[in-house]
């Protein structure tokens, strides 16, 4: 059998140890790179070019879903499963559609990471129980008139920003200043001034304290994880 090359995204250094530990204790799978943020993710997923990634959501500078969106077209044949204490609907669906392979939420067992990973490396989807329960709750409770609504409700002024917009946004509500933020994306700080005012134009917000709001409240970035 093939073996399975893994790239493991987790920004807690204690995390992703304990990750690494258990998956080498799994026949026929290795972890070829760890990464701490989205960012470097994607330069790893480009360089290694493994079967699963292995990714957590809530992360700084780029977050979990970001890299998502991007390794699903950048890298469509690399499968991505997100593991999270975050279980909340929104952020699931949202995976979900973003491409993701499965979601496992992180208190799951060793056996249970060990078939998630065996079973989306054959091109199937796997969802821990609790991300299934709360998938089926949420349909089970939205009644029809709350579904036609959702039908004619626009795309949120989130979904509308670019991704570059998105990154600088998240940027932005984790403090990073327009220097700052130019250094990271190595960019020229005007470039990145002319982003901020877009979105935030975008988004009819005109402070640091709104952009944070709405941030968090379209699960951008978690401030609690």
């Amino acid at each position: 059998m093939k073996q399975i090359r893994i790239v493991l995204v987790e920004d807690h250094a204690l995390v992703r140890a304990s990750l690494r530990a258990v998956v080498e204790q799994f026949s026929g799978m290795q972890i070829v790179a760890e990464a701490a943020d989205g960012r470097e993710a994607l330069r790893l997923v480009a360089e290694h070019y493994p079967t699963v990634v292995l990714m957590d959501v809530a992360m700084p500078g780029l977050n979990g879903l970001e890299a998502l969106i991007r390794i699903t077209k950048e890298f469509p044949t690399v499968r991505v499963v997100m593991v999270s204490v975050l279980t909340d609907a929104e952020i699931i669906r949202h995976a979900l559609q973003s491409g993701a392979a499965g979601y496992v939420v992180k208190d799951a067992s060793p056996n249970e990471l060990e078939l998630a990973i065996h079973t989306v490396a054959r091109g199937e989807t796997y969802l821990s129980a609790q991300v299934t329960e709360t998938i089926v709750t949420e349909s089970f409770h939205a009644s029809p008139a709350k579904t036609t609504r959702a039908k004619a409700t626009p795309h949120s002024p989130l979904a509308r920003l670019t991704p570059r917009q998105r990154e600088i946004l998240q940027l932005v509500t984790e403090g990073h200043s327009s220097k700052g933020i130019a250094e990271i994306l190595n960019m020229k700080v005007k470039t990145v001034e002319v982003h901020r005012t877009q979105l935030m134009n975008r988004l009819n917000i005109h402070d640091i304290a709104g952009l944070v709001r709405y941030a968090v409240r379209h699960k951008l970035i978690v401030l609690d994880k």
